[in-house]
């Protein structure tokens, strides 16, 4: 079976725009979180709904970074106790 985290895997399908998908990174460390969500975003397509949480503090530097530069855009950023959550829309 391949591993869930590999988005060329057909466990990790193409998502819709109307499905929101949800990506737990919690108890990753850097530089793990910011590369899952990087390829998690090339799966899905334009207008899709990430949510990701993280428990890395670094997450909170390293995905606003990251979706500077990819144009994605962050339309949230909760902590909730030591998880960071959030939504990004994919461009």
């Amino acid at each position: 079976m391949p591993h869930p985290e590999n988005p060329s895997s057909p466990a990790f399908p193409i998502m819709s725009p109307s499905q929101p998908v949800d990506l737990d990174l919690r108890h990753l460390r850097c530089p793990m979180p910011v590369l899952l969500t990087r390829k998690r975003l090339a799966a899905v397509q334009p207008g899709t709904l990430l949510r990701v949480l993280c428990t890395d503090p670094l997450a909170g530097i390293d995905i606003p970074h990251l979706l500077r530069q990819s144009g994605d855009e962050l339309i949230e950023h909760d902590i909730d106790g030591v998880t960071q959550v959030f939504v990004i829309r994919k461009a």
